[in-house]
């Protein structure tokens, strides 16, 4: 067998099949300054020829197919083997590492590790722990051992008509989380869909299911309910409950980002600002306090040890469930369609009706973008009623008419 120093193109395209029998085993070595030990050129008597890498691990001699010599160069071959020889150095066998590229790795391994390198660090906490908690709860077991690339469109679309039955924005969230989870497994190096499936046009498997139809929630708390609703709050035992509705009500704050208010290291009490670390967009945000907000805030009391306004049973915590006394409030102010978030509508919606210039509710209530703030226009649409009211006044006495206006057939005449 015929032995050069050192592999180069021009030399490999006029090599010639010089093996015996039809054997497999004409390989031509790299050798010399500049050469990568362990890689060589295998020519097949068809005159294919393909790079290989040699290698010895936990004592055994192994042998792996690189790429065909004319998709590579002779430079990129020896790349190739440097990788190979980098994974020896960190006690990894080379052809494992192949055999788990070209086959991918399980849904499991998949939702695992996206939870763990993607959501976890870059998600705000409340939203990993709704990634975690929706994977958990609705994924079925037996598609952790499949592979990921595995898991079809149908396998995915009859999971989403299933939690959709009675849980449609549910199933919607699902979906959605699904679809940013494969497609990141793809992109990812090494990727988590097998090199067979992309090559035989693996598609996201959560992308193209029409989602169900969700609608605007427009509920907010009106003017007439709002007597009832204050009793209902003052009625209840737990004095950090009913601060907590209370302050709700007057800050608009989202429902997490009031329960872990620090009481020293959060509020500003000479500036009336709330500092929000941990928001929604993930970014550190601050919150308006108005006088009366401020008031309640300093009326709660401290317990000792506990950082937390709003202190919980359980020691050092804040009040995790604010669910289920809300539900009895309501209940009592026969309000019970009413979420707790729905308070943070009333907000908007209230200063909607005041006339308060969209920009600025933006600003209070923090929103990404004035497409949000948009829903509280619509939820105040009744405060367009009273200009409009004045409008009509102020033509009737221009007028002269001091009634209603009446149309009549020939003209137009008093009631």
């Amino acid at each position: 067998m015929e032995r050069i120093k050192k592999l180069t193109n021009k030399e490999i395209r006029g090599f010639r099949y010089r093996g015996r029998d039809g054997s497999k085993r004409d390989i031509r070595w790299d050798r010399g300054d500049g050469a990568e030990k362990g890689l060589g050129l295998r020519i097949y008597p068809s005159g294919k020829k393909v790079f290989v890498f040699m290698y010895r691990f936990r004592g055994l001699k192994h042998l792996t197919v690189l790429e065909q010599f004319g998709t590579i160069t002779v430079q990129e071959a020896r790349g190739q083997a440097g990788e190979k020889r980098a994974l020896l150095r960190r006690k990894i066998d080379p052809l494992e590492e192949k055999r788990r590229d070209k086959q991918g790795k399980t849904f499991g391994d998949l939702a695992d590790i996206y939870l763990e390198q993607y959501s976890k660090p870059h998600k705000v906490s409340k939203s990993y722990s709704e990634d975690k908690r929706r994977l958990k709860q609705h994924v079925p077991a037996r598609w952790r051992s499949r592979l990921a690339d595995e898991i079809t469109r149908r396998d995915v679309s009859a999971l989403h008509a299933e939690i959709g039955a009675t849980r449609p924005y549910e199933a919607n969230r699902l979906l959605s989380l699904l679809a940013h989870m494969f497609k990141w497994g793809r992109r990812r190096s090494p990727s988590f869909i097998g090199k067979e499936a992309i090559r035989d046009g693996w598609e996201n498997p959560a992308i193209g299911i029409t989602k169900f139809k969700e609608k605007k929630r427009k509920r907010w708390v009106t003017p007439e309910e709002l007597p009832a609703l204050a009793q209902a709050i003052d009625q209840e035992p737990n004095i950090y409950v009913r601060s907590a509705i209370w302050l709700y009500l007057l800050t608009g704050l989202r429902k997490t980002e009031l329960l872990c208010a620090r009481r020293d290291t959060d509020i500003d009490w000479s500036r009336g600002v709330l500092r929000l670390p941990h928001t929604k967009s993930g970014e550190e945000q601050s919150a308006p306090l108005s006088a009366p907000a401020l008031a309640i805030m300093q009326a709660i009391p401290a317990v000792e040890k506990n950082p937390y306004l709003l202190p919980g049973t359980k020691k050092g915590h804040h009040i995790v469930n604010i669910d289920r006394p809300w539900r009895r409030i309501r209940k009592r102010a026969g309000i019970e369609d009413v979420r707790l978030h729905d308070l943070r509508r009333t907000v908007g919606s209230w200063m909607t009706q005041d006339h308060v210039d969209l920009n600025t509710i933006k600003d209070a209530l923090r929103h990404a973008d004035i497409a949000t703030t948009m829903t509280y226009a619509r939820l105040g649409e009744d405060a367009a009623r009273k200009p409009m009211e004045d409008h009509g006044r102020r033509i009737l006495e221009a007028a002269g008419r001091r009634g209603p206006l009446v149309v009549v057939e020939g003209g137009a005449g008093k009631k």
